[in-house]
């Protein structure tokens, strides 16, 4: 049977509220004919809608975004969501090789699925899901962010970040919190938070002197007749992960016992569902499940996990929402008698090519990057392989920009930080937006060191306790710190000290009382070298084109 476009488009009018398939590519609709609508099917449910998003980092307008290769778990947690890749991934979830939900959530064959599928997320595109939701379920529906919004790109970076507040207002945002929004400092952050229509809530976040709350702990939504407890909990370690002196004057942690405390009072105030906006990673949020009693749902992020079904701790839900604009969660609840009785969950991909744009926000987007449009379009080289950053260990993108520190100053080796952010370049042109998208930060500076055989071993360890410490409330997520120059061997399940193994710079075993030379960037401490996007335009303007192969370091889970 033969089946016109337009007749296939209205077929696969999505069940997130009707808005349709309008620019399917060739490979897209003949991969979507295999399932018709599957991508995008909801079971209606219950009496409230949450919609949640999360670690968008800023990203306006569609983009890649490789998946990881490699995300292992300890302790409890290995093997467990949200520590499942590949096919691993998709045998857990029950979805197929070669499709959309293989591409939306793996890196599997990632080149070519690109090539089929497109870019993903894109507000213009999470506004007509957003958007038809609320059509679908009118006066039931609250959406709430994760943060790390307002950080992450360019245009965030040269105006401080009011772009994104700005594209959140629009978007209709009802609650947020945060963790790299700090990072622009306290008063401009307060400064924001003031332009913002919606509430920004961080249950621990203290003055640093008298312990004062900075931000409401929570605040109370009346939704299709529901009072709905949103309790905020911003990044706790957002003082050892960033730099302190951009917020000297205000505490943080995860501060279990407060939390209980801020659950009993809004439990008190016989409110039906009590909902915690987390940012402290799935993992840290399934272990405060375990401990803090009374929470219905923590819709959480920050370790930039797209997990297509709710992990129950006890009587918590716990969801994690991938980044980078890549997917919005839709949780629908029937809650009665102040409690859950029954749920309906899906991880929307926003696949762009899949979706008709909001023309309303698509205008406002247009308008926010025009001033920076040349600027950001820039060709500065091409690249003969994929750049991505996320995975455990690795990263190309990272490599370029190790590569380009290590010339610039002329060194042994080069350190660049795990961040779990930036967005994934395809063999092609490279523009200067894709640096920035790696590098927009508001301390960029590098620097040129030197190092001691044992301290370089000391700092490697440390990270990698960070990341493979089997207590979760003793992370602090990211990925390894990458390097050029080095050369290890990590074992994630042993003791910290016994991590890292086989230690080599340049191919030389390191001497713990040799000095060593070594650039970086992201400093804790000031410093007051050229920016690193700087450094990497120069570098690939010069180079022209870049083909990076890895040098993973080896991995023994």
């Amino acid at each position: 049977m033969s089946i016109t476009r337009r007749k296939f488009i209205q077929m696969l009018s999505l069940a997130a509220g009707g808005a349709a398939f309008a620019s399917l590519t060739p490979a897209a609709l003949a991969k979507a004919l295999q399932k018709p609508g599957n991508l995008f099917n909801f079971h209606e449910t219950g009496n409230l809608t949450l919609v949640h998003t999360t670690d968008t980092h800023a990203q306006l307008v569609p983009v890649f975004y490789r998946e990881p290769d490699t995300n292992i778990g300890v302790g409890e947690d290995k093997g467990q969501p949200p520590h499942l890749t590949g096919r691993t991934f998709l045998k857990y979830y029950g979805y197929n090789p070669d499709t959309p939900e293989a591409y939306a959530y793996t890196c599997d064959d990632y080149a070519r699925l690109a090539r089929e599928y497109g870019k993903m997320g894109g507000f213009a595109y999470m506004a007509t899901l957003i958007k038809g939701i609320r059509a679908e379920r009118p006066g039931k529906v609250l959406h709430i962010d994760g943060g790390d919004t307002v950080q992450g790109s360019a245009t965030s970076l040269w105006t401080q970040g009011e772009d994104m507040v700005t594209a959140m207002n629009k978007l209709g945002c009802e609650v947020m919190t945060g963790h790299w929004e700090f990072t622009y400092g306290q008063e401009r952050l307060k400064a924001l938070i003031k332009k913002m229509d919606f509430p920004f809530v961080a249950q621990n976040v203290n003055d640093a002197t008298w312990g004062d709350p900075v931000f409401k702990p929570y605040v109370i939504k009346q939704v299709g007749g529901l009072a709905i407890a949103v309790i905020g909990q911003a990044f706790p370690y957002t003082p050892i992960a960033n730099p302190r002196r951009f917020i000297p004057d205000w505490s943080f942690g995860i501060k279990d016992a407060h939390m209980q405390s801020i659950v009993d009072e809004v439990r008190a105030r016989k409110v039906d569902l009590v909902v915690v906006i987390s940012h402290n990673g799935m993992d840290v949020d399934k272990k405060m499940a375990s401990r803090v009693k009374g929470i219905d749902v923590i819709m959480g992020g920050h370790t930039h996990d797209g997990v297509p079904r709710p992990v129950t701790v006890g009587k918590t839900l716990v969801i994690n929402s991938g980044c980078y604009g890549k997917f919005v969660s839709r949780l629908d609840l029937e809650v009665k008698n102040r409690a859950i009785q029954s749920y309906s969950f899906r991880l929307i991909p926003v696949i762009s090519s899949m979706i008709e744009p909001d023309a309303e926000m698509e205008k406002l987007v247009e308008d926010l990057r025009a001033p920076y449009k040349d600027k950001l379009g820039e060709v500065l080289g091409h690249t003969e392989t994929v750049l991505y950053r996320r995975g455990n260990m690795d990263g190309t993108f990272d490599n370029l920009i190790c590569d380009a520190l290590t010339e610039h100053y002329d060194v042994e080796f080069a350190l660049s930080p795990g961040f779990r952010w930036g967005s994934t370049v395809p063999a092609g042109p490279i523009t200067a937006e894709d640096v920035y998208s790696q590098t927009a930060i508001t301390y960029p500076n590098t620097y040129r060191s030197v190092m001691k055989g044992s301290m370089i071993k000391n700092v490697l360890e440390d990270v990698a306790d960070n990341l493979f410490n089997p207590d979760p409330y003793m992370q602090q997520g990211g990925d390894m710190v990458r390097s050029r120059g080095l050369e290890f061997t990590m074992y994630a399940e042993r003791p910290m000290g016994q991590r890292i193994q086989d230690l080599k710079v340049r191919g030389r075993s390191v001497e713990p009382g040799k000095e060593y030379t070594m650039a970086g960037w992201a400093s804790m401490a000031s410093q007051s070298g050229p920016p690193v996007y700087d450094i990497v335009i120069d570098y690939i303007k010069r180079k022209k084109t870049i083909n990076i192969h890895n040098e993973k370091p080896a991995l023994v889970a």
